[in-house]
């Protein structure tokens, strides 16, 4: 068999399994490429339509070993159901590697787009100097806005010190010991101690509502609950967080909010707010920005 055959055969298996995907890839070919291309040792983005690659004894004649580690590995994504991040122990966000473990949620958060993009660019004060990734699981967000602005200095802050040491082997990784420094604490308690300011606020916090919870797919249930969980109506961590974000904000600082599908609990529980909504690839509902002075009336939320 060749690598392409293995990866239609993997695809076909997922279907046929029923895998769920979204933790890097969005579809049973895309994750077979994936398996396949890192059990062969290749690059995940070779071109499978080139010449140079369909025509390769890399593509039509893998060795044995190969194709047993290809075996091996599709075999363990269905059997277990682990997201094929957990296995190949790498993820990749805007074209940058990341480590992950079970330690983390796999990185997927559309604030990465933004940041790429640099759609929240003209929110941000020219001035600006500091920033926050609150909930940084392993520290991507971090790595990216630390690469995009680099007159930043930047607090990856997580309640999980199994998270915060993942996110320690990506800063190092990326070489941004001097701009990024890890914080432990529960939501901005540390922060409201230390007395820090914020000039950019990030945040993926755990937002999945109870009912979509119960709802998820092995896949996702392999990832620490305490990523995802945002009680009954998703909104249990972004409650305090807007109430006291506006002590820790500089003033004209601004908080880029992920919450993905849950916009109507979101409007429900903050009926006062006006958020500006950015554009993702996933629409305009899953990513808001708001300044201090919006959320100064929020305080007693």
């Amino acid at each position: 068999m060749t690598l392409i055959d293995h990866i239609h055969q993997a695809a076909q298996r997922f279907t046929q399994a029923g895998l769920s995907f979204g933790q890097g890839t969005q579809n049973a070919h895309d994750e077979a490429v994936w398996l396949v291309l890192f059990a062969a040792d290749l690059p995940l983005d070779t071109d499978l339509l080139a010449p140079e690659f369909t025509q390769s004894p890399l593509n039509t004649q893998p060795s044995a070993q190969v194709q047993e580690r290809i075996r091996a590995l599709i075999a363990q994504r269905i059997d277990t159901r682990q997201p094929a991040a957990y296995l190949t122990r790498e993820a990749w966000l805007q074209g940058v590697p990341f480590y992950v473990d079970e330690r983390c949620i796999i990185p997927r958060s559309l604030i990465a787009e933004i940041i790429a993009d640099g759609s929240a660019d003209a929110w941000i004060a020219p001035e600006a100097q500091t920033a926050l990734d609150l909930c940084t699981g392993n520290g991507s967000l971090a790595v990216l806005a630390a690469m995009a602005w680099p007159d930043l200095q930047l607090v990856a802050s997580d309640l999980s010190q199994d998270a915060l040491a993942v996110a320690r082997i990506n800063i190092e990784r990326h070489q941004l010991q001097q701009r990024i420094t890890l914080q432990q604490g529960s939501g901005l308690a540390p922060c409201l101690e230390r007395g820090q300011k914020f000039d950019l606020v990030l945040c993926n916090p755990p937002y999945v509502n109870a009912h979509s919870m119960h709802a998820l797919p092995p896949e996702f249930l392999a990832e620490p609950d305490l990523a995802l969980a945002g009680g009954s109506d998703g909104m249990d961590f972004i409650r305090p967080l807007l109430a006291q974000l506006p002590q820790v904000l500089s003033a004209d600082g601004v908080l880029i909010l992920e919450i993905g599908h849950e916009r109507p609990y979101f409007e429900a529980a903050f009926p006062h707010l006006a958020p500006i909504w950015l554009e993702t690839s996933a629409g305009s509902d899953q990513v808001l920005l708001l300044t201090r002075d919006l959320l100064l009336p929020t305080t007693s939320s």
